[in-house]
């Protein structure tokens, strides 16, 4: 089956109308399209500009007497206040999700990781298998936020002895055994983290949806009771509310701005003594405001890593 794509562009205070009458004749609902404006990195956004108004319907032998009842209801709509044509445009129907499917790959990450998709295996049967499922939320492996991450992760816990500062390797920290990740979108670090040699994880994150993905890739990776997962943030943990207020190995990809606050919310704290912080999701111009910022909380750089415009930090918290 193919479909007929009907779709008109107007101003906002039209569409809910438009979509109104789109809906009646739409087996599959009416989807609508507007510009976002963003007053920081933080700002959730608000609808901006004009409105576009679309709706499917399936080309088939009853196409021409509903598109007919369509442009009727929309001239009589259009009677009460002048609305643009509608463009139409056929598609051919396919299964988007198998297609979809066909373009992801396995991401090797540094030496030992492989990011794959949950219906694929690893072509490398030597590295650490990370099965994600990419669905709503934030970390499936394919950002450079996240890659970069998940090699200063793998350096945390090289067990090779390598004690060199350069920024190819960081000093192995022996022992460590926690690891406390701020902002756990799909659970990918924690998971990471404790197929790596953790021996827990806690991962927080303020939206629920994230949390029941991150549960869910958990259990795809043979991961339990060892990773908490926990509605939260930094607050929470200094307050003691989870298993534990401190660990040797703290993460946070998140936004500049985001880790800026996080810091002022106490960050730095949920690190032991002689642990490590690692930061990513910072764009190249907002490293330096960042790096003002670990001055003054008993941090020292250790790591850089750069991946195109994104920058990934990490630092040793002074004994």
């Amino acid at each position: 089956m193919s479909w007929l794509e009907i779709s008109l562009t107007l101003d906002g205070e039209l569409a809910e109308a438009v979509a109104d009458v789109l809906a009646r004749f739409a087996p599959n609902g009416v989807f609508t399209e507007q510009g976002i404006q963003y007053l920081n990195e933080e700002d959730e956004g608000t609808g901006t500009g004009p409105v576009t108004v679309r709706a499917y319907l399936p080309v088939d032998a009853g196409l021409e007497e509903r598109r007919h009842k369509l442009e009727e209801s929309l001239y009589f709509l259009g009677r009460i206040q002048s609305l643009p044509d509608p463009t139409y445009r056929e598609i051919a129907d396919q299964n988007w999700m198998e297609a979809w499917k066909q373009h992801y790959r396995p991401i090797p990450i540094g030496e030992r990781l492989m990011i794959l998709p949950v219906w694929l295996e690893s072509p490398e049967l030597g590295r650490v298998s990370i099965k994600i499922d990419p669905g709503m939320a934030f970390g499936t492996g394919t950002h450079p936020t996240t890659q970069l991450c998940l090699e200063l992760i793998e350096e945390f816990f090289l067990s090779n002895g390598t004690q060199t500062t350069n920024d190819r390797r960081l000093p192995v920290v022996r022992g460590s055994s926690s690891v406390i990740d701020i902002g756990c979108g799909s659970g990918i670090l924690s998971i990471a983290a404790l197929k790596l040699g953790a021996r827990s994880a806690l991962g927080l994150d303020i939206d629920p949806d994230a949390l029941a993905n991150a549960l869910e890739n958990a259990a795809r990776n043979g991961i339990g009771a060892e990773l908490t997962l926990a509605q939260g943030s930094v607050k929470q943990v200094l307050a003691g509310e989870f298993l534990f207020r401190r660990a040797s190995l703290v993460v946070a990809n998140i936004l500049a701005p985001v880790i800026s606050r996080l810091l002022g919310d106490g960050l730095a704290k949920l690190v032991e003594p002689g642990g490590r912080l690692l930061l990513s999701g910072i764009l190249l111009e907002q490293e330096p405001s960042i790096l003002r910022t670990t001055r003054s909380h008993n941090l020292t750089l250790e790591c850089r890593r750069q991946m195109g415009d994104w920058v990934a930090l990490a630092f040793r918290v002074q004994v």
